[in-house]
């Protein structure tokens, strides 16, 4: 029996309360795209982009903005939002692979038991069963809902997160995501080589309850990597079937159809994989560093080895003869679910299918199950104290109700091995996939950034917005390696309503342009960079807001655009123009999304010149897991560490602790501190501290003094 959370709060309790997204006024929302669109136009194209608007406004664009509304106003019962029907088709239609393009990663930090934390088989089976803890709570609807500061947040992606599976669908129909509520079990893959095992009781006998214990998922999954280590990797890649799942997606489509087709026990094979709870990869791999280890879980690895037997093979000629076959971790995965990754020394991590969940989603399920561990870490350290019941809650409500104990139990929970019959066709159909992906893993270039001179509590402290100067630091690294000015994209959440998922945040703008050239100019002060750098953060932060609400650019007119298309209609001039092409053209494909349980978080390039930017801002630290294909990433990346160096540098460190001798008031190695509010409108209140001196205001060493303005102060440092 596992102890139960102090949440009594229904998972979905809150759903039908939750607003619509709103449909922004065309007015506003064009308004917004000029100055969106300005720092990447030219003037002469700004001018004509001013005309376009003004064109689209009065003609096509108002009658597909009513045209949307009464699409969005008729349909309640049948789409989420007025965005959810054409957002859903932009992640389904498209034909390209899944891996690099769309599929995110996260890697999870160590875990906190030594014993655990290095080892493979333990660590994996940790997870699993916290994992199988969440599952079963959340089909018992008591996952705590999702809330931001007092706001209720949308809990619809969850239905989708365990039991789903993306299915490839042949040219002319999009991919769908098919959800099995009734799903019991989890696939397991090693080596190239499926299995699963069954872990839940079934809803019949009432609540849903976890059948394997930990121990038990251990003993299952020793079992199995001793059954797939039987095998040598030459004659397993031959028929390492997941690579398929990286096709592009009409290729996929009928490579599956060749499956089914081929035997009824691969269409079987099939449904267990894609009706699984999410997919247990084990590599049989060490990650060299945390580059290396950011890599294989966005895209696993790749490593040739030779044929033993390659003269032998062309004389039987089952195939076409390869002199060599691949023996890394790329193919050993299955894109098109949730995936937990745990490589032969512990480290581990999620990729996940982007489709029908967002990382939000995803985080909230990682940081549940890491949490757990750390719970039942604790609780291993205190049993011996707390000898009537530890007082640590778990995190997650679910209950063990262990299989193999039980006498003549009904249910199995023994793992089975999956087996596909693969036709020559078949088997060459993975040879080129494999090729085909090997191509994208060498073109990828991934390199992560880890600064620790400061993080969150630093520029917190300096009354700055830590996910907004992380975005200047990002724009800034770009424009002082290339001189350039480009699109940059960040998602920002819009899950406060009904069926919500993001809304793009366009992070270049004009105080951003303006950020660049003074920070990069050789005349610029000081003080000239810290007012660029306090303004377009705080430019950016109200950008930010205006987004979580509902009223930024992309999203709208992305489906007035669609609804023009559903409809049949002409597609207006605007959506071929040049300021649209460039808007769409992301160089700088940026995500924040991270806490305390993980360490890295990543993705690929949107576009094929761009940068995919993942980023954790920690309390001391911020770690970017960056990708290119064939750019200079770690180049990139040192932009961005000297950039952060230079900011630290003009916004000192605030402290109140200072070294001094015992009867003695002189403090010695004081520096004078510069700290500032100016431009940010006192956001975290620390400067209303400071001018009525209450007690826990942070304490100044040095001269200073104060500058009053309208609405902002100013601690400055005095010349000498």
């Amino acid at each position: 029996m596992t102890e139960k959370s102090d949440s009594s709060a229904s998972t979905y309790q809150h759903q039908s309360s939750l607003p619509r997204l709103p449909i922004p006024p065309l007015d506003d929302t064009l308004k917004k795209f000029l100055l969106t669109v300005e720092p990447l136009l030219s003037s002469v194209q700004l001018e004509q982009t001013n005309r376009i608007i003004k064109d689209f406004q009065v003609k096509d664009g108002a009658k597909l903005q009513k045209i949307l509304e009464e699409y969005d106003h008729t349909s309640p019962h049948t789409i989420g939002s007025y965005i959810e029907e054409f957002w859903n088709d932009s992640y389904l239609a498209p034909d390209t692979s899944v891996v690099l393009n769309l599929n995110p990663f996260f890697l999870f930090e160590d875990d906190p038991d030594a014993k655990i934390a290095k080892s493979q088989v333990h660590r994996a089976s940790s997870l699993t069963f916290h994992s199988l803890k969440f599952v079963a709570s959340l089909k018992n609807e008591r996952i705590k809902p999702d809330d931001v500061k007092g706001t209720r947040l949308c809990m619809d992606q969850f239905r989708s997160l365990f039991g789903s599976c993306r299915i490839p669908k042949p040219k002319g129909e999009k991919d769908v995501v098919e959800v099995d509520l009734d799903s019991d079990h989890v696939a397991v893959l090693y080596r190239n080589q499926f299995y699963y095992f069954r872990a839940l009781w079934p809803r019949e006998e009432g609540e849903v309850k976890v059948a394997v214990s930990e121990n038990d998922i251990l003993n299952i999954l020793k079992s199995i990597v001793d059954d797939g280590n039987e095998k040598n990797m030459e004659e397993l890649a031959e028929g390492a079937i997941g690579v398929l799942t990286t096709l592009d997606r009409n290729k996929w489509a009928q490579a599956r159809k060749q499956l089914i087709d081929h035997s009824e026990g691969n269409m079987s094979a099939l449904e267990v994989i894609d009706s699984a709870l999410f997919v247990l990869v084990l590599d049989d791999y060490e990650p060299k560093d945390i580059h290396d280890a950011a890599s294989n879980m966005l895209h696993g690895t790749i490593r040739k080895a030779k044929h033993i037997n390659f003269k032998e093979q062309e004389a039987l000629q089952s195939s076409i003869p390869q002199e060599y076959y691949q023996a890394g971790t790329c193919c050993n995965r299955w894109y098109d679910k949730l995936q937990i990754i745990v490589c032969s020394n512990g480290s581990a991590g999620i990729n996940f299918e982007h489709s029908a969940i967002d990382g939000h989603t995803a985080l909230r399920f990682a940081s549940d199950i890491y949490a757990e561990t750390v719970i039942t870490f604790a609780k291993s350290i205190t049993k011996s104290i707390y000898t009537q019941g530890c007082s640590l809650r778990s995190i997650i409500d679910a209950e063990l109700s262990q299989s193999s104990t039980m006498p003549n139990s009904r249910l199995d929970t023994n793992p089975k091995k999956i087996i596909f019959d693969l036709s020559l066709d078949l088997k060459n159909a993975i040879r080129y996939a494999e090729a085909s992906l090997g191509d994208a893993v060498k073109a990828d270039d991934t390199y992560v950034l880890e600064f620790d001179k400061f993080g969150k509590s630093f520029i917190v402290a300096n009354k700055l917005s830590p996910d907004s100067l992380v975005q200047m630091s990002i724009i800034l690294g770009y424009y002082r390696l290339y001189g350039e000015i480009v699109c940059a994209y960040e998602p920002v959440l819009t899950k406060r309503y009904f069926h919500g998922r993001t809304e793009a945040m366009r992070s270049t703008t004009m105080k951003a342009v303006e950020l660049c050239k003074t920070w990069t100019s050789h005349s610029s002060t000081k003080e000239a960079k810290l007012n660029a750098l306090v303004e377009s953060t705080r430019y950016h932060s109200a950008l930010v807001k205006e987004s979580s609400g509902g009223k930024g650019v992309d999203r709208h007119l992305f489906a007035l655009k669609c609804i023009a298309e559903k409809r049949g209609l002409p597609i207006p001039e605007f959506f071929t123009s040049q300021a649209w092409r460039v808007l769409n053209r992301t160089v700088l494909s940026t995500s924040n999304c991270g806490n305390p349980a993980l360490s890295l978080f990543g993705f690929g390039p949107v576009v094929p010149d761009g940068f995919g930017i993942g980023y954790i801002i920690k309390d001391s630290r911020i770690q970017y897991s960056i990708s290119s294909k064939h750019r200079q990433t770690k180049r990139f990346a040192d932009g961005i560490r000297q950039t952060l160096l230079e900011i630290s540098d003009i916004l000192k460190p605030l402290s109140s602790q200072c070294l001094g001798y015992h009867n003695s008031e002189k403090p010695r190695n004081v520096e004078t501190l510069h700290f500032s509010t100016n431009g940010y409108d006192d956001f975290f209140g620390e400067a209303s501290k400071l001018l009525n001196n209450e007690d826990d205001s942070p304490s100044f060493v040095g001269r200073a003094k104060l500058v009053r303005r309208s609405s902002s102060i100013i601690i400055a440092q005095v010349e000498e």
